[in-house]
């Protein structure tokens, strides 16, 4: 089996571990991978995470032109964007989970740094989590928004819409966007409490032993 053929059965395999797992929906969400020739795989407009077909998954070049597979999704501008400020990223999730997209929905929340530091793997996986402004899906003005920030930021959370996570592989993007989901869920659930957060010490400690 091809190197590519691999990461076309990794991105169908973990894109229905999520569906199953209730962190999207229908036909919402995308996942890309770059691939070992520069250019990309990506899922395709309108697909759904949890009935992916690997072969038809959609395949693009190094200059983001489509050239295998069904049509690749609207938000494509979204993960190049991304892609293209983070060298060291192979792979981007977004996903419409419902607990950070509740959180991404909330007027309360520093838009500089939308959740606090619950635990130590959200302080580890994720860490600062700024909003972008909200645009249409697959607008250019969202690509551009989301632009300004990853060079800084490898997850990103857009209001009222939902998160994009970069990774160093698809399998570390997945874990840092289900830990922002579980820890959006957290937030929710401690809202009106008298709540412990880690200290900014204890965050910088973390950051310094688990570099992302």
């Amino acid at each position: 089996m091809s190197a590519e053929s691999k990461l076309r059965d990794e991105i169908a395999l973990l894109g229905k571990s999520m569906f199953d797992r209730g962190l999207t929906h229908a036909s919402t969400g995308n996942i890309s991978v770059r691939t070992a020739d520069g250019g990309w795989l990506m899922t395709p407009t309108g697909s759904c995470l949890g009935r992916l077909d690997p072969a038809r998954i959609s395949k693009l070049d190094r200059e983001g032109n489509h050239i295998d597979g069904d049509k690749p999704t609207v938000e494509t501008f979204l993960h190049m964007a991304v892609y293209e400020q983070r060298a060291q990223a192979q792979a981007i999730v977004h996903l419409h989970s419902t607990h950070s997209v509740a959180v991404s929905c909330l007027k309360e929340v520093n838009p500089k740094n939308v959740l606090p530091p619950i635990t130590a793997y959200y302080a580890m996986k994720v860490g600062a989590l700024p909003l972008v402004p909200f645009f249409p899906p697959g607008s250019i003005d969202l690509a551009k928004a989301v632009k300004e920030l990853a060079s800084d930021h490898h997850a990103v959370l857009l209001a009222n819409h939902g998160p994009v996570v970069a990774g160093k592989s698809l399998a570390d993007a997945v874990y840092a966007t289900e830990e922002l989901e579980e820890t959006a869920k957290l937030y929710l659930m401690l809202r009106g409490l008298d709540t412990s957060f880690l200290t900014p010490e204890q965050v910088a400690d973390l950051q310094r032993r688990f570099p992302t």
